[in-house]
């Protein structure tokens, strides 16, 4: 049965959205460098499986661009948060930073995905209930960067 490249996308992007979050997780708990958490990713046997099923460069340009721009990051963040993003959970400030940074780079990806992308990230690996939390900032910030969506 041929696989459908359509699903395949999908379903790269989302490993690669999982991964990343793993790794600006463990950038915010340790400020280890890109390099150093990548390495980590690849010694991990079941982390190096996902890899080998998730969009690298995806994967890269949102733990980079997260990495590299923190401040611009949390910029965009700030006006749609109640406390400083360093107050919030580390699940959940990886990933409304992540997601930010998709939105402000994947202009192909449409916002509505982004955001529930995210939330089903934060359903899996954040606190209970976070993900309605990240799911209205994420709402905000998206309209606030894509206004022609």
């Amino acid at each position: 049965m041929a696989i459908d490249p359509k699903r395949q996308f999908i379903a790269q992007r989302q490993v690669a959205r999982k991964l990343a979050l793993i790794t600006l997780y463990q950038w915010q708990m340790t400020g280890n460098s890109y390099h150093d958490l990548y390495v980590g990713i690849q010694e991990d046997k079941e982390l190096a499986k996902d890899f080998d099923k998730a969009d690298a460069a995806y994967y890269q340009s949102l733990c980079k661009y997260v990495i590299d721009n923190v401040e611009v990051v949390d910029e965009q963040l700030k006006p749609f948060l109640d406390r400083d993003p360093e107050h919030l959970g580390q699940i959940e400030r990886a990933v409304l930073r992540m997601a930010t940074a998709e939105l402000l780079n994947h202009s192909e990806t449409p916002y509505k995905v982004i955001v529930n992308e995210a939330v089903n990230l934060t359903k899996k690996f954040g606190a209970d209930k976070a993900y309605k939390f990240v799911n209205g900032v994420l709402d905000k910030v998206g309209q606030s960067i894509r206004v022609d969506n």
